[in-house]
């Protein structure tokens, strides 16, 4: 009886590390992402504000769209990827408020995802900078 215990406890644990560590994660997306910027709030006690800025080699929409899914979110804060062609101008660093980045990027910018403070999450091509995000 002992030893069936003991084979249930190890084959539950296995199947536990197994599912852990098979879990997709952005490096296993084509595109070749890379993080260049990040920008994180302090406020731990109200919402949490996160923004990326991306570089990929391709216009690949939907692997954008799942790399922003990837990324951390925390319930009513946001989160915001901005997403750049490797080679072209991008900013090295971003900022919380808009524009999170200098305005000569932006036209470089060809993707951006965002999920809001209710969990909605959307996904643009070629952003259009008039309004604030």
């Amino acid at each position: 009886m002992k030893r069936i215990f003991l084979i249930a406890i190890a084959t539950i644990t296995t199947i536990i590390f197994w599912i852990i560590f098979s879990q997709d994660t952005v490096d296993d997306l084509p595109g070749d992402f890379k993080e260049i910027a990040f920008y994180r709030n302090e406020n731990n006690t109200g919402p949490i504000i996160r923004k990326y800025v991306v570089s990929l080699t391709d216009t690949l929409w939907q692997e954008m769209e799942q790399y922003g899914q990837m990324m951390p979110y925390t319930k009513y804060g946001t989160t915001t990827v901005f997403f750049f062609l490797q080679g072209s101008d991008m900013p090295k660093s971003i900022n919380p408020d808009f524009p999170s980045f200098d305005v000569q990027y932006q036209s470089n910018c060809i993707g951006k995802f965002n999920r809001n403070a209710t969990g909605l999450s959307s996904f643009t091509r070629d952003p259009i900078f008039s309004q604030a995000y």
